[in-house]
């Protein structure tokens, strides 16, 4: 199992790579670290999102889904909206001004969670906050 460490401003959370998703995990671990500014995504309910532009990470959808559930991380290709990273503190349902998106979930927070709706109300009331995403030992314990 390969586990992430997320830090989100003050918050750290720890997320396991979906195994459901391998072109998607494999593209974002050759990223690690990774290091980005995250904003609200008021549109898609309850979650904040990495805009990302034209990036291209050279994959395309594998398991995708417009309904995360809180803490289950999204990536979106790009097509009918720019690519980007969704991360649900809450109640979701992933769209853009261009309406309803799926992305794939590559990522599931398994530490932490009790912390992701606080998280999502700081960037909501404080703006944009750094975010890194980073290896962790294979053997820690997950929950």
């Amino acid at each position: 199992m390969t586990l992430l460490g997320i830090s989100v401003g003050p918050f750290m959370f720890t997320a396991r790579m979906e195994e459901a998703a391998p072109q998607t995990c494999a593209a974002f671990r050759r990223l690690l670290p990774y290091r980005q500014k995250i904003i609200h995504a008021r549109w898609s309910g309850e979650a904040c999102w990495i805009p990302l532009g034209d990036f291209d990470l050279g994959v395309g959808y594998e398991n995708h889904t417009s309904f995360p559930s809180r803490g289950e991380i999204l990536f979106y290709p790009g097509g009918l909206s720019e690519t980007e990273i969704l991360l649900p503190y809450g109640s979701t349902r992933f769209a853009s001004k261009v309406g309803q998106l799926a992305g794939n979930h590559f990522l599931t927070i398994v530490d932490g969670r009790e912390r992701l709706a606080e998280m999502g109300r700081l960037v909501l009331w404080q703006g944009a906050q750094d975010i890194v995403f980073e290896a962790l030992p294979a053997d820690l314990p997950a929950e």
